[in-house]
């Protein structure tokens, strides 16, 4: 399934690295939600991605947004993965990758000839009503933070709700 941007986002209850669920539902009316889906912790563009993230984090913050980071990996590597890097927002975990599906990021991969379901690195702006505003698929992590926060902050020159 491939989500369009203006319509509701999948709903998703996840644990993060802390064991606490995790829900779209806690920031409807209130934040945006920059949820980002990525490979897998510590690996170089999933660290590269996640310390963009962590250095515009108060610039998400000031434009009423939350990072959410997104993966297959377990408590034990996202809190390895957040305090080696100083990660201040959380890493869910999507082990079953319903979420992945539902957001339509769990695709058949290719590397080395083989090939393997994983996790396409794409990112989705929702707004406070749930709905998708904007996405980016088949993420490059070079230069992809900043255009999240500049579309977050084109929002807030329009008008809209921050």
């Amino acid at each position: 399934m491939t989500i369009l941007e203006g319509m509701i986002a999948p709903k998703f209850s996840l644990k993060n690295e802390q064991g606490e669920i995790v829900s779209l539902d806690d920031f409807a009316g209130k934040k945006y939600v920059i949820l980002y889906f990525y490979p897998k912790d510590s690996t170089p563009g999933c660290t590269t991605e996640a310390c963009e993230f962590r250095d515009a984090h108060e610039k998400f913050t000031e434009l009423n947004a939350v990072i959410l980071g997104v993966s297959p990996d377990d408590e034990k590597a996202h809190t390895k993965f957040i305090a080696k890097h100083g990660l201040p927002f959380s890493l869910l975990i999507d082990d079953t990758h319903e979420v992945s599906e539902a957001y339509g990021v769990w695709k058949l991969k290719k590397m080395f000839g083989n090939e393997f379901m994983g996790i396409e690195r794409s990112t989705f702006l929702i707004d406070p009503t749930g709905t998708i505003v904007k996405e980016w698929r088949k993420v490059k992590v070079d230069g992809h933070v900043e255009e999240a926060l500049e579309t977050l902050k084109s929002l807030a020159s329009n008008g809209e709700q921050l």
